[in-house]
């Protein structure tokens, strides 16, 4: 269940190492060798992307969102390629870069651009581990909470950005949440928030409102597995994060960038 990412990559590699092999047949040792790393370091994500092992972290991906010089440098095969892809399916796909769900809370895609942002000086809640915060979003108030494509925040992290965001939201700033297209990992944090601010009642709920507004939406298993655990353990409520506006984001299991 929910192996799709480590499937894709794990068949990328092995067609990346066919194609090394076969160049080495033909004795074109120097140019088979990019393939032969670049199949190693598909290899590499695909077994750290598995639901059993789920480390995001591998990337390097910090919490202002940028990736250190070893990263760009050690996985460029995967960071580059990702990059590439989500542009392109993107610009094929005309799906708007952001939806408005109720007043002030947007869910949406990797913002690579000005005019992929929300307006309003939105903060941001990333959950992509595999693209870079972009300059055009500096100025904003950013939290990071690194996830794999086709993965899920963790509870515990779920929880952290919807405290987070409710407290941005007490002081009048849109929330704009987004992974690489705004269909599975910002939707999972975006049905948490609608519950936790009294939108929906339940993150089913929550789901078919923004699903009204986004139509390709597509969360998986490991997404409402998450949200399910999410809804038992949660102390987020409408009333405590009144109360409780001003707790630090240090204190939870997200990171942030203020």
């Amino acid at each position: 269940m929910g192996v799709g990412l480590s499937v894709l990559i794990g068949m990328k590699a092995t067609v990346l190492f066919l194609i090394f092999v076969y160049l080495r047949t033909l004795e074109f040792t120097y140019l088979s060798i990019p393939f032969l790393y670049a199949s190693l370091v598909s290899l590499l994500v695909s077994v750290a992307a598995h639901p059993s092992i789920n480390l995001p972290m591998l990337l390097g991906k910090s919490s202002d969102g940028s990736f250190p010089i070893w990263s760009l440098i050690m996985f460029s095969p995967y960071l580059f390629f990702v990059r590439g892809f989500s542009a392109l399916r993107r610009m094929k796909s005309g799906e708007a870069s952001y939806s408005e769900i109720v007043e002030g809370l947007y869910v949406g895609g990797w913002p690579s651009s000005l005019d992929k942002l929300p307006p309003g000086n939105p903060a941001i809640i990333d959950c992509t581990c595999e693209l870079p915060r972009k300059v055009v979003s500096s100025g904003h108030a950013y939290l990071c909470v690194p996830t794999w494509d086709t993965r899920t925040p963790q509870p515990a992290e779920i929880e952290s950005a919807v405290r987070w965001a409710c407290r941005k939201r007490a002081q009048k700033s849109p929330i704009f949440i987004h992974c690489a297209y705004g269909h599975g990992r910002s939707v999972a944090v975006m049905c948490a928030l609608l519950v936790a601010m009294g939108v929906a009642e339940d993150w089913k709920n929550a789901e078919k409102l923004i699903r009204e507004k986004r139509p390709y939406i597509r969360m998986n298993a490991l997404h409402r597995k998450a949200l399910d655990e999410w809804s038992k353990h949660r102390i987020s409520s409408p009333k405590r994060n009144e109360e409780d506006g001003v707790v630090s984001a240090s204190s939870s299991s997200g990171r942030s960038l203020r």
